[in-house]
């Protein structure tokens, strides 16, 4: 077993800050079995962080100690090795977007994955299953105002629309525009009178 560890921390530290090693992609070193129980004891002597259901990273090391790898990392590992969509939540968006002063105080993602938390050292992020609609053009601007707009709800999303627009790049807003389609009907309506109004769809 000592041997086992030591070889698959020899291949997190082969990889790349941030690269995360997966229980699947160790399966030449032994059965699985022993790789989960090797990669639960590097995790419990700290050597490794757990980001999600068979999915490591290394604590990254500075001359200040070391520390969990940031959420930013664990993120982009989930979607790397998982293959979910995980994007900000809409009140992250609009944040961002300055369609509200209001700062989310805790880590919040929705993702086409289960709702689950992870933890990160102290730092506890949560993952919010979210319907399809909310995670289109993941990572996108115009997939950032769609989440930032499905929080706003109804009654605001129609001004914070015209507001959006005024920022936007007129390609930003086609993009928008062109996702209508996925979108649930009240915002897809939304979306429509706003284009409407700019003449983007006056043809």
């Amino acid at each position: 077993m000592t041997r086992l560890a030591d070889q698959i921390l020899a291949h997190a530290e082969s990889l790349p800050d941030g690269v995360a090693i997966s229980a699947k992609g160790l399966l030449h070193l032994g059965n699985r079995a022993a790789i989960d129980q090797a990669l639960s004891r590097l995790t419990e002597r700290g050597q490794l962080v757990r980001a999600g259901r068979g999915i490591y990273l290394r604590p990254v090391t500075s001359r200040f100690g070391t520390r969990p790898p940031s959420i930013e990392q664990a993120v982009e590992a989930l979607v790397t090795q998982k293959g979910e969509v995980i994007v900000s939540t809409g009140a992250a968006a609009a944040n961002a977007l300055g369609l509200t002063t209001q700062v989310p105080v805790r880590s919040v993602y929705l993702t086409s994955g289960r709702s689950r938390k992870m933890h990160l050292g102290r730092q506890v992020v949560e993952f919010r299953h979210a319907p399809r609609w909310q995670l289109v053009l993941a990572n996108r601007p115009a997939g950032d105002a769609v989440r930032a707009l499905a929080w706003l709800g109804p009654e605001k999303a129609e001004t914070a629309l015209r507001t959006l627009k005024q920022r936007m790049s007129p390609s930003v807003f086609g993009e928008l525009v062109a996702a209508a389609s996925q979108l649930p009907t009240w915002l897809a309506q939304s979306v429509g009178k706003v284009a409407y109004e700019s003449g983007e769809m006056a043809q």
